[in-house]
């Protein structure tokens, strides 16, 4: 029986993602900052454990908490909406501890059990924004746009030892918490609220979205086809993006 690893499962595409491989039969170690097991319906297979993927600490206590895993979701996030002028450097650094350096060290981490056992895939949840940037999440797309580039290089150095990496770009996604999370950073300064108040009406209802499914869909299709895309876009929206 194969074990899935999954990040940022306290809601949103993390919970769906965990759903979806347990109803499959895998192994599932379901992480967040704060472990609640009824999220989840109870399994046997089925393992709860703390992590920050910003602690290194945190990490190093997972990773041998949860033993050996055949695949690694990295799908922690936070989403920062704001004007660049407006952001401190701090507000940014903690989005890129998260977002990149947070997806970093937890591949690190399992690295030397996959190359070992010339065998794992490291799948990373970024986002269709950098498909198609928009304005107000110049920091957030940086922060994804990095990972792209970080997984396309890193599926080049594992080849050699039967190690895949892929990467899961989901659309907008109304209906899971991260827009919430989202909206609870605007960071708007007043030189740019005519402008974000045109986007904002301009975004409005859209036609095609994302759904936490898709995403599950995606992430399973990466972890069990070996001949899927390194890139796998999950959603109407995001789909059509890519074309």
């Amino acid at each position: 029986m194969n074990t899935v690893l999954i990040t940022g499962c306290s809601s949103g595409f993390g919970l769906e993602i965990a759903r979806y491989f347990l109803a499959r039969d895998w192994k599932v170690i379901a992480t967040m900052r704060t472990p609640r097991e009824d999220l989840l319906p109870p399994s046997e297979h089925l393992r709860v454990l703390a992590l920050d993927v910003s602690d290194e600490a945190s990490i190093q206590q997972a990773i041998e908490a949860a033993g050996p895993v055949d695949v690694l979701v990295n799908n922690a996030g936070i989403g920062l909406l704001s004007a660049v002028e407006g952001i401190n450097m701090q507000t940014i650094r903690e989005v890129f501890e998260t977002n990149t350096f947070g997806t970093i060290a937890m591949t690190q981490a399992v690295l030397p059990q996959f190359r070992e056992r010339k065998a794992g895939v490291v799948i990373n949840v970024t986002s269709s924004v950098t498909l198609l940037p928009l304005p107000l999440l110049a920091v957030y797309t940086a922060s994804k746009c990095a990972v792209n580039g970080f997984t396309e290089s890193l599926a080049l150095e594992l080849a050699a030892f039967n190690v895949r990496a892929n990467v899961v770009l989901p659309g907008r996604a109304p209906t899971t918490r991260f827009g919430e999370n989202a909206r609870n950073r605007i960071l708007i300064p007043e030189a740019y609220a005519g402008l974000a108040e045109r986007i904002f009406a301009a975004w409005g209802e859209p036609s095609e979205v994302t759904l936490a499914e898709d995403v599950a869909e995606a992430v399973w299709r990466a972890a069990t086809d070996p001949n899927s895309p390194m890139r796998i876009p999950a959603g109407a929206d995001a789909v059509a993006l890519s074309r």
